[in-house]
């Protein structure tokens, strides 16, 4: 849920910590004021990520940690990856194995150069004494960072995700301390991204919590019938204007038009004849897939005689 209404949370003071000294910033994220109006855009993938490191987590851990990654520019902040960083925590102190995080940032320059590091992500409801160590850290990788929280507890049968930027607070030269100010999150995502957001909502609907992946055919046709219902609700609105059964709404009839007026004109002969050889060469793609998947099936059998 957004964050943006969210009270300033102020940390209590820090206990001891072994994180190594200071070291060159590795990125230039966020120098200068917030861009986009204080707004963190977060992907389904960084989502996945943060709890699928949380469900492998070692045994007696409370809670994960890791490096958050993405672009920044004049209109937004947009975080796309993350990878998680091994630590340990008690009460008295904790331990962050940065080498490791560092190792992971170069690997993942090689792949992305373009992303960078934007803060970290911890597990858990709230913001503890340990956080504001590790936050020190990440201040020295990258100019103001974003802390991301994920309630992986599910604290009213919900996962509250969280976004803050830090700000010193205290009188100077006396005692100090940092005050996380929250930011606002959305979600956004890529139409890849898009498929396995759609496939995991329906295992929502499965008894077992267990969905199988479905076939190209298979997504062209609900596909098909998606828009077929669509159009049916279109044109019995349509109808019921023009019987008189619903008021005409010009908001709604601007719609239409937009969307008529962004068809193609094509005659019905040459939609069908594309629209054929397009399946065709789906088909084409499909034997052939299955073809290879058959060829590689027999070579096992064949290696292993």
């Amino acid at each position: 849920t957004p964050a943006g209404n969210a009270p300033p949370t102020a940390a209590p003071p820090p206990p001891a910590a072994t994180v190594p000294p200071p070291a060159a910033p590795l990125s230039p994220a966020l120098s200068g004021p917030f861009p986009g109006g204080r707004v963190v855009r977060l992907h389904p993938v960084v989502l996945a990520s943060i709890v699928d490191s949380f469900e492998r987590r070692n045994e007696g851990a409370a809670r994960v940690i890791g490096t958050l990654l993405g672009t920044v520019d004049k209109h937004s902040v947009e975080v796309t990856n993350c990878f998680s960083v091994p630590h340990n925590e008690s009460e008295d102190e904790v331990a962050v194995d940065m080498e490791f995080a560092k190792n992971m940032y170069e690997l993942h320059k090689k792949v992305s150069p373009s992303e960078i590091i934007l803060g970290w992500y911890a597990t858990g409801h709230d913001i503890t004494e340990h956080s504001v160590l590790i936050h020190e850290y990440y201040s020295r990788e990258a100019h103001n960072p974003i802390h991301l929280t994920v309630d992986t507890s599910l604290q009213n049968s919900r996962m509250s995700i969280k976004a803050y930027v830090s700000a010193p607070m205290g009188v100077p030269g006396k005692t100090m301390g940092v005050m996380f100010t929250p930011l606002t999150v959305k979600y956004v995502y890529y139409d890849t991204e898009r498929i396995g957001v759609d496939l995991i909502m329906k295992t929502c609907f499965s008894p077992n919590r267990v969905i199988g992946l479905s076939s190209d055919l298979q997504q062209v046709g609900s596909a098909s019938a998606r828009i077929q219902d669509t159009l049916t609700m279109v044109l019995q609105y349509a109808e019921d204007v023009l019987s008189g059964k619903v008021a005409a709404d010009n908001t709604v009839g601007r719609f239409l038009m937009d969307l008529i007026n962004q068809v193609p004109k094509i005659s019905p002969e040459d939609f069908e004849t594309m629209l054929n050889s397009n399946i065709n060469d789906l088909l084409m793609v499909t034997y052939l897939a299955n073809l290879t998947q058959s060829q590689i099936a027999l070579n096992e059998k064949l290696l292993s005689l």
